[in-house]
């Protein structure tokens, strides 16, 4: 029993890395390409928290200071009470990767990563993932590298306001994408791109990608990872949404049979 455990394990590290999710989740693409399930013309960008294999009393000061845990046993008991905890000064000792962020103000803050999906939006259907650590620029500095990689120039792109930074415009307009971002009250988005109608398609379908996160986390257990290190969350969340685009072309297939 102990040979074929750790043959288990071993084959469990061989397949959990970004290299072979990357491979399985590009034949699922293709496949989808293949069954002109996808355009070149319209996308969405969004990111979503993925929470670590950490819990907030692992999350300590880096240079040892800090109350010691009370109570003994496998669950001390931990006072946070009247300390400021950061990340350029604490880590987990569970997963040092992880990083301490809120996705919105009113939000608790919790030890995470960031998952990110590039949607195609005429059948919902994702074309590109990254995964990141958590910070307050990760979500446009994942969408650049989808961008770069996933969108052709003409194409449209559309997100929440958190992408509405001059700066991340001006990098899309570079690489020939029309921002198609909901606006700030200081927006970088005027009225070259607003006043097409195809903006507001964009800002109405964008909400889809809603759809993904959601199944993700539910379905495919991406709420909180069970792995430890931003290598193997970034094979998880890769093989996750290869696993949802599978789901929502069975869907897609399904419903054409039945109409036809």
């Amino acid at each position: 029993m102990s040979g074929d455990h750790s043959s288990f394990t071993k084959n469990r590290e061989r397949l959990l890395n970004e290299a072979v999710s990357r491979a399985f989740f590009g034949k699922v693409v293709g496949l989808a390409q293949w069954h002109g399930l996808i355009s070149s013309e319209h996308f969405s960008v969004d990111g979503t928290l993925i929470e670590a294999w950490a819990s907030m009393k692992s999350f300590v000061p880096k240079d040892g200071s800090g109350k010691p845990p009370e109570g003994g046993g496998r669950n001390p008991t931990v006072d946070f009470k009247g300390e400021e905890r950061k990340n350029d000064t604490h880590a987990s000792t569970t997963d040092p990767q992880a990083r301490l962020l809120k996705k919105s103000k009113g939000d608790k803050s919790r030890l995470c990563y960031m998952g990110h999906a590039l949607m195609e939006n005429r059948n919902g259907l994702a074309v590109d993932v990254e995964t990141t650590l958590a910070t307050g620029t990760a979500e446009r500095e994942a969408a650049t590298v989808m961008a770069a990689r996933s969108l052709k120039r003409g194409a449209t792109l559309g997100a929440d306001k958190n992408y509405d930074t001059a700066g991340f415009v001006k990098a899309m307009r570079a690489q020939g994408v029309t921002p198609h971002f909901a606006r700030k009250a200081q927006s970088a988005i005027d009225g070259r791109t607003t006043r097409h109608a195809g903006y507001a398609v964009s800002l109405q379908l964008r909400k889809r990608i809603e759809e993904i996160f959601g199944w993700a986390k539910t379905v495919g257990g991406l709420r909180k990872t069970c792995f430890i290190g931003l290598a193997k969350v970034k094979a998880q969340t890769t093989f996750t949404l290869a696993a949802y685009n599978l789901t929502r072309m069975a869907t897609i297939f399904g419903w054409r049979l039945n109409t036809v």
